[in-house]
């Protein structure tokens, strides 16, 4: 069984420019963008004291977005409101005139038609966007990467977008969706990776992240009495943890908090950057296998790849179990803390906070990173069981057993 493997930033900086795309003021567009959806409503922050307490902790809060928006997934946060200022941008106008209102108005269809929305996903993704289409009266055409399963498969055809599950991984899936948009009359990519000429998109998708990002950090200083000294926060190309470090590093500029960045290992290209210590990106390749199909990604959001290098304390590579322990612990919380029903994308960061913590093999780690009881931890569940047979495998059947 494969150990948990870390490296601690130590990157040279770059002119942090892209910082700015996360300034309070963007995220707080994004923020009264999704309050004018009549299925917004914010996500609990479960507290988990007998928790915090078991692993010597003084608190230890987990951001639970199986809540969002019916869609048991966080992702349709950045997909609706690229979508949005998308719309604005075609129109000359700003966001902050295109609430779900207009943008299912007759108005809106006369003055702006219908465009086609083509994304890559491996599941909560491209559901998000065909959600927020539907809704919003545009098609959707999303391609998932060979391995993903019938029931997300099902998921988004269910609202009414064209999905084909492809012989390619994710990142080839990415490239087909940018050829297909680039052939079709008013097809646009709304795909949360950025790469050279395409970064205004995965930048409003990495906005629309920063409303749980908003919500997580209120309701922890309601909570905890003070900020988040520790957060932990997963990544596939990074755009999530991106959006979380910039979000945190602009609302806290002069004590920010800590924040640790967890990766599956078959797809840590973000770890492997960090390794070589360059500043330059790595990418990896093949079928990227993993039960963390989330972040079964290996080609970095440029983007976020900048804001990382600027401000991430540390990077974390991790083998399935550290998620399957991660699912076990939400799902059988300590007497008196609530359930959190965690998918394998979203129950890592409670892996390795408890391997952390307990696990004397990652001693160098807790102290590197300064934990102790006084530590206040921020985690992102970032979907529930959006893959109900594998959840129970591993919560109930004890599959991917802990090390």
């Amino acid at each position: 069984m494969q150990p948990i493997k870390w490296v601690e930033n130590r990157m040279p900086k770059s002119d942090d420019r892209h910082l700015a795309i996360m300034a309070l003021a963007e995220v707080e567009r994004a923020y009264r963008f999704h309050q004018s959806f009549p299925q917004y409503g914010v996500t609990p922050l479960a507290a988990l004291q007998g928790m915090a307490k078991e692993l010597g902790l003084a608190a230890l809060c987990v951001k639970d977005e199986s809540y969002r928006f019916g869609l048991n997934a966080f992702k349709v946060l950045g997909g609706s409101f690229a979508m949005a200022r998308y719309i604005a941008g075609q129109l000359g106008r700003d966001v902050r005139e295109t609430d779900y209102h207009y943008l299912t108005s007759d108005r809106l269809k006369q003055e702006f038609g219908q465009a086609t929305f083509f994304t890559a996903t491996d599941g909560n993704h491209g559901r998000g966007v065909a959600w927020a289409a539907k809704r919003l009266g545009q098609k959707a055409v999303v391609h998932m990467p060979k391995g993903s399963v019938q029931i997300r498969f099902d998921n988004i055809a269910s609202e009414g977008a064209q999905v084909t599950i492809e012989d390619v991984n994710y990142d080839d899936c990415v490239r087909i969706a940018a050829r297909e948009a680039a052939e079709t009359p008013h097809g646009v990519v709304v795909q949360d990776t950025a790469w050279e000429g395409y970064e205004d998109i995965p930048a409003y998708i990495m906005q629309g992240y920063g409303t749980m990002a908003r919500e997580a950090a209120d309701q922890f200083e309601a909570q905890a009495g003070a900020a988040p000294t520790h957060v932990f926060v997963q990544a596939g190309v990074g755009s999530l943890a991106g959006a979380v470090q910039g979000y945190f590093a602009n609302r806290y500029p002069q004590n920010p908090p800590v924040v640790t960045v967890m990766e599956a290992e078959a797809a840590d290209c973000l770890y492997r950057g960090a390794l070589a210590g360059d500043g330059s990106l790595r990418v990896v390749e093949g079928d990227l296998a993993t039960i963390m199909a989330g972040l079964a990604c290996g080609e970095p959001n440029t983007i976020s790849w900048d804001i990382l290098r600027n401000h991430t304390g540390f990077f974390v590579s991790c083998p399935d179990w550290v998620s399957a322990k991660g699912m076990r612990m939400l799902g059988a919380p300590v007497k008196g803390d609530p359930q959190v029903i965690s998918g394998e994308s979203g129950a890592v960061g409670m892996g390795v906070i408890s391997a952390i913590m307990q696990n004397p093999a990652y001693a160098a780690l807790k102290a590197a990173l300064g934990l102790d009881e006084h530590s206040r931890v921020l985690l992102f569940s970032t979907e529930g069981d959006t893959d109900p047979e594998n959840y129970r495998r591993i919560v109930w059947d004890g599959a991917f057993a802990s090390l």
